[in-house]
């Protein structure tokens, strides 16, 4: 009986965690589009441009 009462909680616990991270990643997805949404497109345009050169990859 402890065995099957172990299981079902790691069950649970395994099935809490996942919704958690889904939660997470959602929240931080969204942050994401809010902040580039709201920025102007030259500043969106030079970061990305800084981190092809930061990166070593050719963008001209």
């Amino acid at each position: 009986m402890k065995t099957q009462t172990k299981a079902i909680y790691a069950a649970q616990t395994k099935i809490n965690t996942n919704i958690l991270s889904l939660i997470a990643v959602a929240f931080i997805g969204i942050g994401i589009i809010a902040v580039a949404g709201h920025v102007q497109a030259a500043t969106l345009h030079d970061a990305a441009h800084d981190m092809r050169h930061a990166t070593g990859f050719p963008c001209h």
